[in-house]
């Protein structure tokens, strides 16, 4: 008898649809399947392979209402941000349609005039991912749009609390010519198929957006199989704010980064760190902002705010904010919550912390929650060591008209993705990823598509 998992709409408790757990021979099928479907998917031109993802980012395009409905339905977020995430997708179908034929070899002169050395690029073979709930659609393109580009074929367990969304975007890419085999779906427990999949001999590439510690057993996994992972991981975001900072601007960035999709996603501002000059006024202006938020069911009209993802989510941000309250730190705004156990929903207001001090949990655990903490420093150096004090390395954005401190402030802090004046840096045709704990390898730009290629050289003698 097969078994299902409930998919639920977060804004209300109620069931959304049953999905059907696949089972173990069930996708050791699917990948033997990819496995195959590769030796003819690679041999398909750049040029059609380019064809036929663009296809794909038409039927994305066509569908896009529909996709942005489900994808809030399921995941919570404000509609206005689930029709963003599909255009954001399509930018990396698009990129990675363009980049397909772009994929170059070259010749090296030899150091005799009897050989000729020739390197190319080849596919790298059957990729399997794991995806996350907060971004099923965008983070779904961004790994199989560069490996369908490169000529891998693909297959993904899309995260169990919003698969429907990745259901549907791979429906479209069936839909736009690309061979059912060559780009799949599995469901089920992320720990069951992760080791069939890093198990799996078929499969030579993982690509995997989550948690860093689940990051690290997938990377251990695939060792003995000598698989090729991309790890976008963990993050744990410091925003500085520099005395001579637009305080206006840097106040609205800063809620833009900090409580998008209810601040539930890797490289939301974790940690507020603001020169003790400015900090009361930065303050000041941010809660201002931040009262403007509306807090609802993503859709309904004019929120911009919506629930947390489950209840292992919602204890973890109210455990932080308690222990952020018993050590000494004031709450400035929020700390309200509307949350039913029973019903299946967890809403937590925007909250903004101020004089919060590093032996609070909060600034050494990502918070995935819309809670802002704001602390103080004293010089530029003093905001460096504190943004660093982590182990992960994601993302880092500051506020600064000193071109001085900006180039200080790039060159120092650690992070594999910075802003200068900027809350979202994140675009399709730039590089993705992290630092230290944060990830291995990038997504994203002329970059992305390397980890689904493989080198050969080539020495031809007796010219």
């Amino acid at each position: 008898m097969a078994s299902y998992f409930n998919v639920t709409n977060p804004a209300t408790g109620e069931l959304i649809q049953e999905v059907k757990i696949n089972t173990d021979e069930e996708v050791k099928q699917a990948l033997r399947d990819g496995h195959e479907s590769f030796k003819k998917w690679s041999k398909i031109n750049a040029h059609e392979r380019s064809r036929l993802i663009k296809k794909w980012s038409e039927k994305v395009i066509e569908n896009k209402d529909e996709l942005a409905k489900i994808m809030t339905e399921e995941n919570g977020k404000p509609l206005s941000e689930s029709l963003g995430e599909v255009d954001y997708s399509v930018a990396y179908l698009d990129w990675y349609a363009e980049e397909a034929k772009r994929v170059y070899g070259r010749t090296i002169p030899a150091n005799t005039e009897v050989k000729r050395i020739i390197v190319t690029r080849e596919p790298i073979g059957l990729v399997a991912a794991i995806t996350p709930w907060n971004f099923p659609a965008a983070m779904m393109a961004r790994k199989a749009a560069p490996a369908l580009a490169a000529g891998c074929t693909f297959i993904v367990k899309p995260a169990s609390e919003t698969p429907l969304t990745g259901m549907k975007f791979i429906d479209l890419a069936h839909e736009a010519g690309i061979p059912k085999d060559a780009i799949q779906y599995v469901n089920g427990r992320g720990s069951v198929i992760g080791d069939l999949f890093t198990n799996s001999d078929y499969v030579r590439k993982i690509t995997f957006t989550g948690s860093t510690p689940v990051g690290k057993n997938l990377i251990k996994n695939s060792a003995d199989t000598v698989k090729h992972v991309t790890m976008e991981l963990g993050g744990h975001a410091p925003l500085i704010v520099a005395e001579d900072a637009d305080l206006d601007y840097a106040a609205k960035q800063t809620v833009g980064t900090k409580f998008r999709n209810a601040g539930q996603t890797c490289v939301c501002a974790n940690r507020i760190l603001v020169h003790e000059n400015v900090v009361d006024k930065f303050t000041e202006k941010f809660v201002a902002e931040v009262r403007k938020l509306t807090v609802g069911n993503g859709l309904n009209d004019g929120i911009d705010v919506g629930p947390i993802i489950n209840e292992k989510g919602y204890t973890k941000i109210v455990d932080q904010i308690n222990n952020a309250k018993e050590k000494g730190a004031e709450v400035v705004l929020g700390d309200k919550y509307d949350a039913d156990q029973e019903k299946g929903f967890f809403f937590i207001y925007p909250t903004v912390l101020k004089n919060v001090t590093t032996d609070m949990t909060i600034m050494h655990e990502e918070t995935f929650g819309p809670v802002a903490p704001i602390t103080s420093f004293k010089t530029i150096e003093e905001a460096v060591e504190l943004a660093n004090s982590t182990p992960y390395g994601l993302a880092a954005y500051f506020f600064t008209n000193d071109y001085r401190t900006g180039t200080y402030l790039h060159d120092h802090l650690q992070f594999g993705i910075i802003g200068w004046n900027d809350g979202g840096p994140s675009a399709a045709h730039a590089p993705f990823g992290g630092m230290k704990e944060s990830g291995l390898g990038r997504e994203g730009g002329i970059e992305g598509i390397e980890p689904y290629l493989e080198t050969k050289y080539m020495s031809v003698g007796g010219l």
